[in-house]
């Protein structure tokens, strides 16, 4: 089963960033998880939508375990 493999622009978009943005992350070490082969940075979606998730920040209402004890 083959997983879809998104390049810069796409990874980007799908992530609402610019593609700069993801090339000063590279550079960084930080950000979602790619793969180099050759010149071409790919990225899978499976670890775009994993680091999407990564990212997310619970409020007071959306918390659960801080829902729970009101």
């Amino acid at each position: 089963m083959t997983q879809q493999k998104l390049n810069t622009m796409e990874a980007a978009t799908f992530l609402g960033v610019k593609p700069n943005t993801l090339e000063v992350w590279r550079c960084q070490k930080r950000g979602p998880k790619y793969s180099k082969i050759g010149r071409r940075v790919l990225y899978d979606l499976n670890d775009l939508e994993t680091y999407f998730v990564s990212c997310s920040v619970y409020t007071k209402e959306t918390a659960p375990q801080l829902a729970r004890r009101q």
